[in-house]
């Protein structure tokens, strides 16, 4: 049985754009989870059994819209908080980069989101935590390099 190819944990990189040109991502340090949910919004409507109208109906569904979404937690790392407090302060979306690494080549997401949220938490005897969401702003675009 062959084993599949996988990416480690340091091989998922969020990055927030600068806003330059050229424009500079960077990953915020501190997340120990991430993660990215791209997300069909759908419509539904019975598609009835023109042979059979008493027949149960199947549904059919069309995709009205789409969504990604970034989530990520972990400590607030003093080198990321004028970064993530930018992006919550700036009423326009930022540029972001989702990339994952494989040692076979690199998928890679672009586009504009908003940072929806930013919460800092504690509890005693640890360390101060960092949670983030972000949501789409417009269409999120995928490449990569794999073969």
């Amino acid at each position: 049985m062959a084993k599949p190819t996988t990416a480690r944990f340091g091989k998922f990189r969020v990055l927030l754009g600068d806003g330059a040109d050229p424009e500079v991502f960077t990953a915020p340090c501190g997340f120990t989870s991430k993660s990215l949910a791209l997300s069909k919004n759908l419509t539904d409507v019975n598609l009835p059994d023109c042979d059979d109208p008493d027949a149960a109906a199947w549904v059919g569904r069309d995709v009205q819209s789409l969504s990604a979404q970034i989530t990520g937690e972990g400590v607030l790392a003093v080198e990321s908080v004028q970064k993530w407090q930018a992006a919550f302060d700036n009423t326009e979306s930022v540029n972001v980069k989702v990339e994952i690494e494989f040692s076979t080549g690199t998928l890679t997401y672009t586009g504009a989101m908003h940072l929806a949220s930013l919460t800092f938490g504690a509890e005693q005897g640890g360390r101060v935590t960092c949670n983030v969401e972000m949501q789409s702003d417009g269409e999120l675009v995928a490449s990569d390099t794999i073969p």
